[in-house]
């Protein structure tokens, strides 16, 4: 057999299949789920894995029914909904999960995952180890679920000094570093994040296994099954 390229699946039978060449398979989109404790460096690196177009990847973007800020674009940042809007996404099973915080909803529009999901797009959700427990059972195989942990807690609490202090807020979210790291264990992937840059080239490699799964070959079976017939 000879083997071409392999950026796309056809180019392991270049050599021998009629009517493959330059047939390319869609991979399709992952869910990616990056949880942490507070402090522990997950904006750095999500902005890294963001930064970083290999990936094929882009935020999340939830619903809200609180008022844009300064600067906030809709469709970038939030989609912004009224109240009655949200809710009637709600009743009609248009929202992944959603919850209401300090008065305003928030949830995941399920057309926008959906979308960009089957279109080969990864999305990239940075959320806490609940939401992430949602996702995981709603959505199944398409999350793929890192969980990111400070080397210890002297150096989370150090990370946290550093970023402007230790205060009464910042104490609490410290306290509770440990009680969301022992949720850590139903996540797929566990890393240590010593290093931002480390750690986001290691989700990567990560992105890049988990979309290569036979799973996720869309027009796989089909291409298998016409050029090997039983």
């Amino acid at each position: 057999m000879k083997v071409g390229h392999v950026d796309d699946i056809s180019g392991l039978w270049h050599g021998n299949c009629r009517g493959v060449v330059g047939l390319k398979l869609t991979s399709e989109g992952i869910m990616l789920v990056l949880s942490s404790p507070s402090g522990c460096g997950k904006t750095t690196v999500s902005d890294l894995i963001i930064k970083n177009s290999d990936n094929n990847i882009i935020r999340s973007v939830s619903a809200t029914t609180r008022a844009p800020r300064e600067g906030e674009v809709n469709g970038r940042d939030y989609f912004f909904l009224s109240e009655a809007e949200f809710l009637l996404m709600c009743e009609s099973g248009e929202m992944m999960e959603h919850a209401k915080v300090f008065g305003n909803y928030y949830g995941i529009p399920r057309k926008f995952v959906a979308e960009n999901i089957s279109s080969g797009k990864n999305i990239l959700f940075v959320i806490d180890w609940q939401g992430a427990y949602r996702l995981m059972e709603t959505m199944k195989e398409s999350v793929v679920s890192v969980f990111m942990m400070p080397p210890s807690m002297d150096e989370l609490e150090r990370r946290m000094s550093d970023r402007g202090g230790i205060d009464g807020v910042a104490r609490e979210r410290l306290k509770g570093a440990p009680f969301e790291i022992s949720h850590c264990y139903r996540y797929d992937y566990i890393i240590v994040n010593e290093d931002a840059e480390e750690t986001a080239r290691k989700i990567g490699c990560i992105i890049g296994a988990e979309s290569k799964r036979v799973s996720r070959q869309m027009g796989l079976r089909e291409l298998i099954d016409k050029n090997f017939p039983l």
